[in-house]
């Protein structure tokens, strides 16, 4: 092609005000406001174009330099059975493993018994030194954080070499399960001693975690789930102050666990206002920030029992976003999880979902893909007003579990969770395969036998829990 025939051609420069001419002439009469902006659960306003981030700021994983952590959920209630799965799960491309134990908030039902014995058998044969390893569990406790050690040291693998996250967070506990195994008071006391004795084992890792699933799976908007998250971390500063843990060493042994959902740019935007908002807490404190460990869990309330197949579209935008948004590992509820506890065709899906995404897809091959971008600068910068207010009225309510304990929280997760509910009745949003196309006829779904338990009722103090639900249910249960 001769590029003389395209040497004189140009386009005439469009600014803002031209495109919006332009774009409010397709409308042909329709508002550009109700057409073209939308708006979050917190009345954030997403505009349809945004000018380029002036100063960008950058955000991204921790190791910039590796993908993401895919780690897979083992969570069946028969250690053995588990066991075969995680093996599984490593041989088909894992790079870490998430043990759910029973009693967690995130169970859903499920999980592997709370005990060593449970805990040796399910890791049997697990090459854990090349491993990601976390756990979610019901109230840990000073001995059972002795014995995973133990446990791991009998196993010959270094708990120093390990990337381990404990997963510890007694707001997320007392949220999911409406129950604390003593009162705020000589839970507050009692802390500091295991904090201290966690030192002195020379564990790295995450131990005290910061989860905003529980929340968020229980209805809360995006910045009430950071507000929450914010909180609960300020809480286990202030901990490790009380065990005379040096804030500045102690800072990176918090970590936080969120949920990603389907909204893409919503989602990006929370990772990213995630770190900004651990920055500026620890910048508050007095110490040079260190940045968020951030595991990211695909949403339990956005699957939905009809139509399960549409899960693993949701999960593949919640992993694209959690891993442009920079988690650090990520892990994929499996789409038939709403029909019982998933087989292995529904965890090999989870898995591959991760897998195609960063090994064949490589979103995480660059660090920071959405550095610039306007409408994901501004997205972030609202998250952060409306969480900080959020985390600034639960300190001002006494803090993440004494804020709980008077339903403050729960109030306000109830008020957005009914809204977002009466917008799916109302027909303003809509859910595929259940209110917008649903299937003829509904396939069925493989699982394996394992009896669902009930979320411990163990507990002197109770508080109104946050329980997960997902969209789907609720709107059944208004039908």
């Amino acid at each position: 092609m001769d590029h003389k025939l395209i040497s004189d051609i140009s386009f005439p420069p469009v600014d803002e005000a031209a495109w919006r001419a332009l774009a409010e002439k397709a409308l042909k009469g329709a508002s550009f406001d109700e057409a073209l902006v939308s708006s979050t659960d917190d009345g954030i306003k997403i505009e349809p174009l945004y000018p380029r981030s002036v100063h960008p700021l950058p955000s991204g994983r921790i190791d910039t330099s590796a993908p993401w952590r895919i780690m897979q959920r083992v969570d069946d209630p028969d250690p053995a059975r588990a066991n075969r799965q995680a093996i599984e799960d490593i041989e088909g491309g894992a790079t870490g493993l998430s043990l759910v134990f029973e009693g967690a908030p995130n169970a859903f039902g499920y999980g592997l018994p709370c005990t060593s014995e449970a805990f040796d058998r399910a890791l049997d044969n697990v090459p854990l030194n090349r491993l990601a390893l976390r756990i979610d569990a019901h109230p840990m406790s000073r001995t059972s954080i002795d014995w995973l050690v133990a446990s791991l040291t009998a196993k010959q693998a270094d708990p120093a070499r390990l990337q381990l996250a404990f997963g510890i967070d007694p707001a997320a506990i007392f949220a999911g399960t409406g129950r604390l195994r003593m009162s705020i008071e000589a839970l507050e006391a009692s802390m500091p001693q295991s904090l201290a004795h966690f030192f002195a084992l020379g564990v790295p890792g995450v131990l005290l975690e910061a989860d905003g699933r529980v929340s968020h799976n229980g209805g809360s908007s995006e910045a009430q789930e950071l507000g929450i998250m914010l909180a609960s971390a300020v809480s286990h500063l202030r901990m490790f102050e009380k065990a005379r843990q040096p804030l500045v060493y102690a800072a990176p042994h918090v970590g936080f666990a969120t949920s990603a959902d389907q909204n893409q740019f919503v989602t990006i935007a929370k990772l990213r206002a995630l770190r900004r908002l651990w920055a500026r807490a620890q910048e508050v404190c007095g110490i040079e920030p260190s940045p968020a460990t951030i595991h990211a869990e695909t949403s339990w309330r956005m699957m939905t029992a009809k139509d399960p197949e549409t899960n693993i579209l949701r999960s593949t935008i919640a992993v694209f976003a959690a891993a442009v948004g920079g988690a650090d590992s990520i892990s994929v509820l499996p789409h038939a999880l709403t029909h019982g506890l998933p087989e292995g065709f529904a965890r090999r899906v989870a898995r591959n979902t991760q897998l195609v995404l960063a090994e064949e897809s490589g979103i995480g091959f660059v660090a920071d893909p959405v550095a610039g971008a306007g409408g994901t600068a501004a997205l972030t910068e609202a998250l952060c007003e409306a969480a900080w207010e959020e985390f600034q009225r639960i300190e001002q309510e006494g803090g993440a579990l004494k804020s709980l304990a008077a339903g403050r929280v729960q109030e306000r997760v109830r008020a957005t969770a009914e809204k977002r509910v009466a917008s799916y009745r109302d027909g303003s949003r809509e859910i595929v395969g259940t209110t917008l196309y649903p299937a003829a006829s509904e396939r069925e779904i493989q699982v394996l036998e394992a009896e669902v338990r009930p979320l411990p009722t163990d507990g002197t103090i109770h508080c109104e829990p946050l329980a997960p639900t997902r969209l789907d249910e609720l709107l059944g249960r208004q039908a």
